[in-house]
């Protein structure tokens, strides 16, 4: 289950991280990642439209993509905002396909992050 800490919640969260983030699109899901001004927990939201299908189909895949990105955040860094948007896709996806789809969307994510900080001088932290 996904630590209380790590839920993003407010619509404002939602929307600062879709329009300011990066976007990592994979087939089953896109990911926007956004660095927070804050070092806080990193957050993750949900967005699990009705183009994925009826309201069963929607809480599995949701359920799903929570219970596969609670492992990702607490060994991600801090002080980001993270939105997964599943696609159509997701609704026919095993739990393996989704696996692989979030664990290269966080790689390319933590390689931006990388990058941001060797840029500025910065020492990656894990």
């Amino acid at each position: 289950m996904l630590p209380v800490e790590h839920r993003m919640r407010t619509a404002g969260d939602f929307s600062d991280t879709v329009r300011s983030g990066a976007r990592i699109g994979r087939r089953n899901v896109v990911v926007y990642a956004h660095l927070l001004a804050e070092p806080l927990p990193s957050r993750v939201g949900f967005i699990v439209s009705k183009k994925v299908g009826n309201a069963v189909t929607r809480n599995l895949v949701k359920r799903r993509l929570r219970a596969l990105s609670a492992d990702y955040v607490k060994q991600f860094p801090q002080g980001f905002g993270i939105v997964m948007r599943a696609l159509p896709a997701a609704s026919t996806a095993t739990w393996d396909e989704l696996s692989r789809d979030l664990h290269s969307a966080f790689q390319k994510i933590e390689k931006i992050h990388t990058e941001h900080h060797s840029s500025k001088g910065e020492e990656h932290v894990r």
